[in-house]
């Protein structure tokens, strides 16, 4: 997933989308802050829950 930070054109305001997802800030350093937090997130190890890791193993 893609984190892009855009300015609002005629405003003096930021907005960080996530695909169609888009939440504004004041200011450019909340909305770096916001989105640097959030593909941190996004980039962390994710373990499955264990009914899936159980499906899988049957499968194996």
């Amino acid at each position: 997933m893609k984190v892009e930070i855009e300015e609002v054109v005629g405003k003096m305001d930021w907005v960080v989308r996530l695909d169609t997802c888009a939440v504004n800030f004041k200011t450019q350093d909340e909305a770096k802050a916001f989105a640097e937090r959030l593909q941190a997130r996004l980039d962390a190890p994710h373990p499955l829950p264990g009914s899936c890791r159980e499906v899988l193993s049957e499968l194996s």
